[in-house]
């Protein structure tokens, strides 16, 4: 066998691995419509912050909140431990989804622990 034609497997291979391990990106209409498909799993979504709330005290460990993303086909309120982002900011999150979501008494339904976020580059 020739060396590009073993390397050129090992990177088929290697792509594949690496894809799969990947959160599949959905929208919040196709979490809302089959939310036990996605239950208790990781997946990505992205879309505009139409409101949040959070904790942040400066110097300390303490931060956190809830806010609510927008992607056009629906909402989602996603749950962080980290300082939540500002109401127009364009974001992809990775997450774990689960229904009954709730943080400091308040039930948001279906939700999204948070897990790592990007901001759109502008």
């Amino acid at each position: 066998m020739k060396k590009s034609t073993i390397a050129g497997v090992l990177l088929l291979v290697v792509g594949s691995l690496f894809l799969a391990a990947c959160p599949k990106r959905v929208s919040i209409a196709e979490l809302q419509a089959n939310p036990s498909r996605y239950s208790n799993k990781d997946v990505s979504v992205a879309g505009v912050v139409r409101d949040s709330y959070g904790v942040n005290i400066p110097g300390t460990p303490i931060r956190g909140g809830a806010y609510k993303i927008d992607d056009g086909t629906g909402t989602l309120w996603i749950i962080t431990e980290d300082i939540v982002p500002n109401k127009g900011a364009e974001i992809g999150i990775k997450g774990r989804i689960g229904s009954g979501v709730s943080w400091q008494g308040r039930n948001f339904g279906l939700g999204m622990l948070e897990k790592d976020r990007r901001f759109r580059k502008r």
